[in-house]
């Protein structure tokens, strides 16, 4: 078959430049060597070119006159032995120095490397209009947060100040805008009502038969509840950050966490329709629970407060006209409307002067206490109960955030390092804790306002912490008489970016249908079984997305195309020929236990003959051959007897000997009279393998056998070397399967192929 090399004679081959190539005499080696000399003609004859020249006999190449063979290229390349792991390799590697301490503090305080060229004159005005304007909107985000994880407001102004101050030290992300967030928020309120329910406070009123729930003792239960819960989810994410564990999030896929986002808010909703309708509900937890929830709100629609309803969608339209007006003039708005604080500040001078509570029955938010707290230890009795919760907010919370900060550091050009940005996280969770915060997370709206105001660096975090510091010690206890509603409409109009989700459906059903089934899995499953079981479930369903598609991958038989030396898919390209006698099989996946023994099935199918019954036909004729034999022996030991009886023993003895001295010849297919394959060779293409385990090294070695049983070579191409490493420790490699039968590429295959049954062809003809 020629043409297959590709090559023509090297005496023909020219190349630009001056480029030389021809034979170089006496240079000892397997086939001929190359001289590839990029000298300009020019330099050649100088004392400099010569020099150059025999540089570049450094660099000099064998021509292809033997293809080699995975064996061949380990001498030639020398391939270098695994290195063993030592203890004392080990021990050098996390040998403390002053640079490797260096290193490490630089590292867990990010701050200390960017701070000192921190740009004054170009970021400073930028990060202090920015976190003034991010500020603003963190002390309403806050005071409608904390009542949606069924906390006093001013646990929200907390969590707006402590963790924020602290990510500028730990964070490595310049614009994400971290702090309550409504999906962690809510997350917390499954938790607090669930553990902490307000029928476990009911008092009785004056001695009679009408009970109230003491909210003051009720707020201190689940404060301390959620403090613990912070502190243990900030432990999740520092232990993670520690051992590397950062790609842990790579296991909620884009449309998962999308879901997820977008059935919470659904939950987030509902959550706050009691609030919006002026309504008292009962506290549902568990699967189910916002059904139970939905259903009880529209049992109390007609004891509807008015007031309240009116006053919620006073707030929601201004609020929602205001936004879209911030992003439609976004460009020359020198910093958004901010129309949250307006209308906090609004109603509550409203409600403080008409007296809502009092005349219409309107709940307002109530006492809020100035000034910072002292740290409290948290109630660690409590955390075999939250330990699950702790973890699917410590995987959620840090999924979004560092989401975010990758969007941001690939738009403005720097890194964010995702093990730190766990850490910066999980510190802010943990230290939070002890300040009576609820768990933190990011917020796409605070950040894209901190980006689009300006926001250069960490500095605009601090700004908008010392605006919420103001705020808690001087300008909170203003805010008793803000009514919740106002908080819940804040809380429903920022909803809008998440439910412009429900685009993804439309979206996904047009380019990856499994992508589509994971969303609505995710979205469901999230609705039904609530966040926590949710999550898990939709974390299992997504692995096995992707297991289902590893098990199923695309099986394809290559051809060549012309007069090149590519191999493609013959079903899908139509000048893809397939070699005569050779089939080329390629699957889209790696192979491991739980697809390999389908690899197998679907290499015999696509070969187009049925290999295990062929097997069973050679059996079948081997011991029918084997039995005749018997038979031609017993009649040949028959008629030794007889001659013996009548010539006497020596004939028979002679005759014995020469019977001895041949060996019959091994029996084929051709010989037992049975169908041969249209094929004699079988390249396995292993470029999709990126592993292998025991059980299909033990499968691959059955192909071996049960190809060569039906005469058929079979060669592996494109292996990588880390799956032959796998393939030698796993004494894969014997007398019968060599290296010999791998080869770098499908096409280095394909060439020794063709001159193996060349010389095979001639080395006949000359027999004959």
């Amino acid at each position: 078959m020629p043409g297959w090399d590709g090559m023509a004679p090297w005496g023909e081959r020219s190349c630009r430049r001056g480029c030389r190539v021809g034979r170089v005499p006496g240079v000892p080696g397997r086939g001929d060597v190359a001289e590839l000399s990029l000298v300009s003609p020019q330099w050649a004859g100088t004392r400099e070119g010569w020099a150059a020249m025999a540089a570049e006999m450094v660099l000099s190449h064998r021509a292809p006159r033997e293809v080699l063979s995975e064996a061949d290229l380990e001498e030639v390349a020398q391939r270098k032995p695994p290195a063993e792991p030592s203890l004392r390799g080990c021990l050098r590697k996390t040998r403390c120095s002053a640079s490797t301490a260096k290193s490490l503090l630089f590292r867990f305080l990010p701050f200390l490397h960017w701070l000192p060229r921190y740009p004054v004159k170009d970021w400073l005005l930028g990060d202090i209009a920015s976190g003034f304007s991010v500020g603003i909107m963190h002390l309403p985000q806050g005071l409608a947060y904390a009542l949606l994880a069924g906390l006093p407001p001013v646990t929200g102004l907390y969590s707006s100040f402590y963790p924020v101050f602290l990510y500028f030290f730990f964070g490595t992300s310049r614009h994400n805008s971290v702090g309550p967030f409504a999906v962690i928020s809510v997350m917390i309120g499954s938790v607090t009502d669930s553990l902490v329910p307000s029928e476990n406070f009911l008092e009785p009123v004056n001695g009679t038969n009408i009970t109230k729930v003491n909210e003051e003792q009720r707020d201190a239960a689940r404060v301390e509840l959620v403090a613990t819960l912070t502190v243990l989810t900030g432990i999740f994410q520092v232990a993670l950050g520690l051992l590397q564990f950062g790609f842990v999030v790579t296991y909620l896929s884009d449309p998962l966490v999308r879901g997820y986002t977008t059935a919470a808010s659904v939950h987030v909703l509902v959550s706050q329709l009691k609030n919006v309708f002026g309504v008292s509900l009962g506290e549902h937890s568990g699967p189910l629970s916002l059904f139970m929830t939905f259903i009880e709100i529209c049992q109390k629609l007609p004891e509807t407060n008015v007031g309240t309803l009116v006053t919620a969608i006073i707030a929601m339209v201004a609020i929602f006209i205001v936004k879209e007006l911030n992003h439609k003039f976004a460009a020359k708005l020198p910093m958004p409307i901010p129309i949250e604080l307006i209308t906090i500040i609004v109603s509550t001078g409203i409600s403080y002067g008409v007296n809502l509570n009092a005349k219409f029955g309107i709940s307002v938010v109530g006492n809020i206490p100035s000034g910072l707290k002292p740290p409290v230890v948290p109630n660690v009795s409590y955390f075999g109960q939250v330990v699950g919760n702790a973890f699917a907010i410590a995987v959620v919370g840090y999924a979004i955030c560092i989401s975010l900060g990758k969007i941001f550091a690939l738009k403005h050009g720097y890194k964010v390092d995702s093990n730190q940005e766990l850490i910066a996280l999980g510190l802010c969770n943990f230290l939070g804790g002890f300040f009576q915060c609820f768990a933190i997370s990011c917020s796409m709206s605070r950040s894209l306002v901190q980006e689009s105001t300006g926001g250069n660096s960490q500095v605009a975090g601090v700004i908008s912490s010392l605006v919420i510091l103001v705020t808690i010690l001087k300008i909170g206890e203003l805010f008793r008489d803000l009514p919740k509603a106002i908080l819940a409409a804040i809380i429903i109009v920022n909803l809008k970016g998440m439910f412009k989700q429900f685009n993804d459906v439309r979206t996904l059903w047009k380019s990856n249908r499994v992508d589509l089934m994971v969303w609505i899995v995710t979205f469901v499953a999230t609705l039904m079984l609530n966040l926590d079981i949710g999550l898990g479930a939709s974390v299992v369903f997504g692995l096995l997305t992707v297991i289902f598609r590893t098990q199923l991958p695309h099986y394809s038989i290559l051809g060549r195309i012309s007069d090149t030396d590519v191999y493609r898919d013959v079903a899908e390209y139509q000048m893809a020929q397939e070699v005569p006698g050779v089939k080329i099989f390629r699957s889209s996946s790696t192979l491991y236990f739980a697809n390999v023994e389908l690899y197998a099935e679907a290499l015999k199918k696509k070969t187009g003959i049925n290999v295990d019954r062929l097997i069973q036909k050679k059996k079948k004729a081997l011991k029918k051959l084997k039995k005749q034999q018997k038979k031609v022996e017993k009649e040949a030991k028959r008629k030794k007897d007889v001659e013996d009886r009548v010539n006497g023993p020596g004939v028979a003895v002679i005759e014995l000997s020469g019977a001895e001295g041949s060996t019959p010849p091994e029996p084929t297919l051709r010989t037992l009279g049975l169908p041969q394959p249209g094929f004699h060779a079988v390249v396995l293409d292993f470029s999709p393998v990126s592993f292998m385990d025991t059980v299909s090294i033990k499968i691959l070695k059955n192909i071996f056998r049960d190809f060569h049983e039906i005469e058929v070579d079979v060669f592996v191409a494109g292996c990588p070397v880390p799956v032959l490493a796998q393939l030698e420790r796993g004494n894969f490699f014997s007398s019968a399967i060599t290296k010999h039968c791998f080869f770098p590429s499908v096409h280095a295959a394909m060439v020794h192929i063709s001159r193996e049954r060349r010389w095979a062809s001639v080395d006949l003809s000359t027999r004959m």
